[in-house]
């Protein structure tokens, strides 16, 4: 029987990880200080958690006492961007949090129902600058070159910038995803995915729409091979996958979005912000809808207050949510999350 994490032995061997994790807190601060960020703190606790459509939350209940407020369903938030921007709206600048979050039924070597994320936001700043500054705080934070599970990444090479639509066609025989894709509407065509994958030989489970197709292609033909010896930011998602990103008005069909590889593993997200309300009420409504289709529960509304905020005016840039956790575990050389957390989640 597994020794529990209070166990004396057990702290000890996590211990070198976890003095490793306090470094980089620590190095993480001062690399943003240096740039002219503030640290700031935001509430963990908030009447709408997130709107990724996938994840599930942690609800509970606000009770009045001596009359002290209204009862109202609360939840723990999955990550801190929504407040973060809300901040941008304030006038706050340049911003930092590492933030506390909770992610329902989550829990792998790589998953934990609770954990850090590092999120940082600036006005101003464009998704090429932000894939720059990335870069630098990797480089600034992390050895050489790092490991995972056998997969070694180079952190001096370069990081590589890849699209979505190079990088189906680098891996995926050839397959234009931006064909699949309305540019209109900004909604994905599930039968020309489906057309298109056999046409190239790749095989797909018959009846999945075009979001699960797309990522059946992704998880199954690139990111095996993307973020490896290199670094690698995959760019430019499709529209469908915009989430809170602006579009390219290059190519509508197109999100100004990244995800960054690291020795295999997906350690962040960034978006150039969406900054129309109209649009991102659009996006918003869609999603509540799809997350009651996908969970059959009820779950949250709209964050009517983030769109206010959001008719306010919000200063144009970006801003990316990267895992502290995983980030850790590259520092550390750890093979789990649970060996750079103080004390695992008792599930």
């Amino acid at each position: 029987m597994p020794q529990p994490s209070w166990h004396p032995d057990s702290l000890a061997a996590r211990l070198p990880f976890l003095r490793r994790r306090a470094r980089l807190a620590a190095e993480t601060r001062a690399f943003f200080a240096a740039r002219g960020y503030a640290e700031v703190e935001t509430p963990a606790l908030v009447p709408v958690p997130g709107m990724e459509v996938h994840l599930r939350a942690f609800r509970t209940e606000y009770r009045p006492h001596l009359g002290a407020g209204r009862a109202a369903t609360l939840w723990l938030r999955t990550s801190p961007e929504l407040a973060l921007k809300r901040l941008l709206v304030a006038g706050a600048g340049p911003v930092f949090e590492l933030a506390r979050v909770w992610r329902n039924g989550e829990l792998s070597p790589r998953h934990a129902p609770e954990f850090t994320m590092l999120e940082w936001y600036a006005p101003g700043l464009s998704l090429d600058g932000l894939m720059e500054e990335t870069e630098a705080f990797l480089r600034s934070v992390l050895p050489a070159r790092v490991a995972h599970h056998g997969v070694s990444t180079d952190i001096g090479k370069p990081f590589e910038r890849l699209t979505m639509a190079e990088a189906f066609r680098r891996h995926c025989r050839g397959l234009d995803i931006l064909a699949t894709v309305d540019p209109a509407t900004a909604e994905g065509d599930a039968a020309a995915l489906h057309a298109a994958a056999s046409s190239a030989g790749l095989d797909l489970p018959e009846g999945l729409g075009w979001e699960d197709a797309f990522f059946h292609l992704v998880l199954t033909h690139i990111e095996p091979q993307i973020g490896r010896e290199t670094a690698t930011f995959l760019t430019h998602w499709p529209a469908p996958q915009a989430a809170l990103a602006r579009r390219d008005p290059a190519d509508p069909r197109a999100a100004l979005r990244f995800e960054l590889f690291v020795a295999g593993l997906e350690l962040a997200n960034a978006f150039d912000e969406l900054t129309d309300p109209a649009e991102q009420r659009l996006r918003f409504t869609r999603d509540v809808n799809a997350r009651k289709q996908v969970s059959g529960e009820e779950g949250w509304e709209v964050d009517e207050d983030f769109l206010a905020a959001l008719d306010h005016g919000m200063p144009a840039g970006s801003g990316i949510a990267l895992g502290f956790d995983r980030l850790a575990m590259l520092a550390a050389g750890a093979q789990d999350i649970a060996q750079v957390q103080w004390l695992p989640a008792a599930v």
